[in-house]
């Protein structure tokens, strides 16, 4: 049964041409060490060199796709579900179901917000004895080091005590806010915290006014500290955004503690370390390429990419901020308590609801195979198996699909992403002339291309962009309560490179291929979600590497997306032989806390 819901913005549903998917090979020349630093360099002093950089990296191939003057642009693929007449706008219920605790003998079990909540209203436990735990554990500036360190760029011990001391009182009053009440959470450092300083994984720079403490806390963060969460400190990240691979030559790369010779995946590296390591139930990330879904895969956590401004009214066509979870309840927590409608901001505050799927709708996968098939082997068997769960056990239909300009679509979101990093970072600067000084090399080359993109070749990445959302429109009208499903990256994980602490490095072939299915929700706006749904056995190092499956959905049906990341979880824990794993590693923080009482 097709949906009344009614949109501002909605794509024309119309189907696009037939293009075949024909992979190309990537010839982006591999940089690390002095090869980087003097690479960076030339591309910074010489214009030329940054364009025929651009022009290597096929950025400027959308331009030569025939016919596509016939679309408009969409520059901002904003759409916006519509709160319908007479309906006063609310926010979203945490519902019972989120209350309840996984089974204590669960295989791999990670705590929850619900078990926190449980030990808080029993007296078992409080959230300033929570917090007192897990701060020498992650708190830098210590000697010996935090075991933890790594994860989080700043802690303010200060804010945390003090938040968890309210909490405490609450809970001993009998009125706590709310599930998340006392427990403890995560900030990616690129979004502001009253009191803590965003570096956006840049070095500190004492003469740049950017740097300095925020006066207010950004709303969707503001919501979860209203509900009661305590913000333990801002969470590492990938330079600016810029890559996926979280690596981070000045902060230091978060280990990925499920295998800490592979990288956590980024720009939200610090959320997927915190995860993997047990530290917090629940990290706030951005992504504008993958950024929240790709280090929840490597790590083996959930992630959801919302609609674009759902949460949050950003400065970006691609970017927005969501919720990265240990489990399937703890992201729905989060989302429905972060995306409460603000007064303030007339997209955002102008979202309806996201509406949970009846158990009777009809449950529609789609598949574009040719896309599919290209991720590795060992990648195609887990994520193959969790499909058949899902056709087998709970009755979803297969349907096989197409998406017409992959390849260049994929290259167009890369040079606008670029773009947008670049003019993002001259505005964090007091000369824009200097724009790029502070950044690690691989950052000065990658914002010197993205420079280069020229104001015709933005209008094309918007063109297609403005055919892609025609044609995904016409799929989601076609096939009602679609989700398009792939593995969330093709590799199970992204090996570190001995020596490149040092200087970091470029690899735009790797990038391009860990992205080649994220980018099309950032694109087009549409929602997307990442599960785990099993391990491979890695090629270094100890641990297995967790894998991912996505599901990409219409605008607006996150809660749809939600459900289905409860399915994977359900596979996961109760279906897959062995479960869910737990890194060698993982800290108890319960255990922990109880264990200092």
């Amino acid at each position: 049964m097709a949906s009344t819901q009614r949109f501002s913005g909605y794509p024309v549903p119309k189907e696009g041409p037939e293009t075949p998917y024909t992979p190309t090979v990537d010839k982006n020349p591999v940089l690390r060490g002095w090869s980087l630093v003097i690479g960076s360099k030339l591309v910074n002093y010489s214009s030329a060199i940054a364009k025929a950089t651009w022009t290597n990296a096929k950025f400027g191939c959308v331009k030569d796709i025939p016919q596509l003057h016939e679309y408009d642009w969409r520059l901002q693929p904003i759409v916006t579900p519509l709160v319908p007449d007479g309906v006063v706008q609310s926010k979203a219920e945490i519902t019972p179901d989120l209350y309840q605790r996984q089974p204590n003998d669960l295989a791999g079990r990670f705590h929850s917000a619900a078990d926190y909540h449980e030990l808080f209203k029993f007296g078992k436990l409080t959230p300033l004895e929570v917090a007192k735990a897990l701060l020498p554990n992650i708190s830098r500036g210590q000697n010996p080091r935090a075991k933890y360190e790594s994860a989080f760029a700043v802690t303010r011990e200060d804010l945390v005590l003090e938040a968890a001391k309210k909490s405490t009182e609450r809970y001993a009053a009998g009125h706590p806010l709310s599930v998340l009440d006392g427990v403890p959470v995560g900030v990616k450092d690129d979004m502001d915290v009253e009191g803590y300083t965003s570096h956006m994984g840049q070095p500190f720079d004492p003469s740049n006014p950017f740097f300095k403490p925020a006066t207010k806390t950004i709303w969707p963060i503001a919501q979860l500290e209203a509900a009661g969460a305590v913000v333990v400190g801002k969470l590492v990240m990938h330079e600016i955004g810029s890559d996926v691979s979280g690596c981070n030559p000045h902060w230091g790369t978060p280990v990925n503690w499920n295998n800490p010779a592979y990288y956590p995946g980024g720009s939200s590296s610090g959320g997927g370390s915190a995860l993997s390591a047990g530290l917090v139930p629940i990290a706030i990330g951005t992504d504008a390429g993958g950024s929240i879904r790709i280090p929840s895969s490597f790590c083996g956590a959930f992630g959801l990419k919302p609609t674009l401004h759902r949460a949050h009214t950003m400065k970006s066509s691609i970017c927005v901020i969501g919720p990265m979870a240990a489990t399937a309840s703890d992201l729905a927590i989060a989302y429905r308590i972060m995306t409460a409608p603000n007064p303030e901001d007339p997209v955002q505050g102008s979202f309806a609801l996201s509406i949970p799927p009846s158990p009777a709708t009809k449950k529609t996968i789609g598949i574009y195979r040719d896309w599919f098939n290209q991720s590795s082997p060992d990648v195609l068997d887990v994520t193959r198996k969790a499909i058949s769960y899902f056709t087998d056990d709970l009755d979803y239909e297969v349907v096989d699909i197409t998406i017409p300009y992959l390849i260049e679509g994929q290259y167009g979101h890369s040079g606008w992403a670029l773009t947008e990093g670049a003019d993002h970072q001259r505005s964090r600067v007091p000369d824009p002339a200097k724009a790029f000084s502070n950044l690690n090399y691989c950052n000065q080359l990658l914002m010197a291309i993205g420079e280069c993109s020229a104001g015709v070749d933005m209008i094309k990445y918007g063109q297609l962009r403005g055919l892609l959302m025609e044609h995904l429109a016409f799929l989601f009208k076609k096939h009602p309560n679609l989700l398009i499903v792939t593995p969330t990256v093709p590799e199970a994980g992204w090996k570190i490179h001995p020596g490149d602490q040092a200087y970091g490095f470029s690899d735009g072939n790797a990038t391009i291929r860990y992205m080649m299915y994220i980018w099309l929700a950032n694109s087009t706006g549409c929602p997307a979600v990442s599960a785990p749904v099993g391990y491979v056995d890695a090629e270094v190092g100890e641990g297995k590497l967790p894998v991912g499956l996505m599901a990409m959905g219409e605008w607006g049906a996150e809660e749809q997306l939600l459900a289905w990341a409860k399915d994977a979880e359900t596979y996961l824990n109760t279906v897959r032989d062995g479960g869910r794993f737990r890194p060698k590693d993982w800290a108890d923080v319960i255990e922990i806390a109880k264990s200092a009482k």
